[in-house]
């Protein structure tokens, strides 16, 4: 239940209300990717690996730089979650937040997914999505969010009670461990907020509160990536299946999601080159 407020509007209120919105990050600077470099190379595509992701699960796989990958719906409609990691320092992965503040509450084609500061660069550019016709559905429903984090049992035991060990939270440090062949515990502060790939969410007209429903996703959906630097990636095929009534939980019905790997067979251009990492100077100098 939402807070209630316990204090009268103002005279004023109406006024204060009206003033108009300002887009906190105007992306007229923003760096645009290169459309022309993708749609050519994604043009002539060999598929060098493939990853089966079980329901239920995850599996880290690798992306080196300038290969593309896909996250494919083969079996049922089924939602995923992506964290993404450089491949070379882990401390440097998604940054859900700023991605969110840059390209808004839903991505896709052009979109970049950032990484965390101090590096503050693109790590993967959206080249590719089967499902972006969907747009906004009559409850303002999208596809493809930054704004939900990832079903966890932390908050499963406080709303619910009971433990349960499938959530995506925990998917993801399972198989990042056994990746970088760590312990669990180990391996848990590197998990971090997620693309909800397939998802469809948005937030309530009356309470403004997170909300999903099912997914439009069907066998032979995809979205693809084109990664900008080398990559570890990690997908969690979620609980809640399609997120048509719930998750973290055995209840709802779930399938595998497959990822595959490309290599561009004509290469790229030959200036081309790795995303660099901020040339912020991280001085963060004091006012005298």
């Amino acid at each position: 239940m939402k807070y209630m407020p316990q204090n009268q509007a103002p005279a004023d209120a109406k006024s204060r209300q009206a003033i108009k919105p300002v887009i906190v990050y105007p992306v007229d600077t923003l760096p645009l990717p290169d459309a022309k470099i993708y749609n050519d190379a994604r043009s002539h595509l060999e598929q060098i690996d493939e990853v089966i992701v079980a329901p239920r699960d995850a599996e880290c796989f690798e992306v080196p730089a300038g290969h593309f990958f896909r996250i494919v719906s083969i079996e049922g409609a089924q939602v995923g979650d992506l964290n993404l990691w450089n491949a070379a320092d882990p401390t440097e992965r998604f940054f859900s937040g700023k991605t969110r503040a840059l390209h808004g509450t839903h991505v896709s084609v052009g979109d970049r997914l950032w990484s965390n500061l101090p590096f503050m660069r693109p790590m993967a550019t959206i080249t590719y999505d089967t499902l972006d016709w969907y747009g906004w559905d009559d409850d303002g429903g999208g596809v493809h969010d930054v704004i939900g984090t990832r079903c966890d049992p932390y908050t499963n035991v406080m709303l619910g009670g009971e433990e349960y060990h499938y959530c995506c939270h925990s998917n993801l440090i399972r198989a990042f461990a056994k990746k970088k062949n760590i312990s669990y515990d180990e391996a848990e502060p590197f998990v971090h907020d997620v693309l909800n790939v397939f998802m469809c969410t948005g937030f309530t007209r009356d309470t403004h509160q997170y909300f999903m429903k099912a997914s439009p996703v069907r066998p032979g959906d995809y979205l693809e990536f084109f990664a900008e630097i080398d990559l570890l990636g990690g997908l969690s095929t979620c609980p809640g299946g399609d997120c048509s009534s719930g998750h973290s939980s055995d209840a709802a019905a779930c399938f595998p999601l497959k990822v595959e790997i490309f290599r561009p067979e004509k290469g790229l251009p030959v200036d081309w080159r790795p995303a660099e990492k901020s040339p912020y100077s991280r001085q963060h100098i004091a006012k005298d």
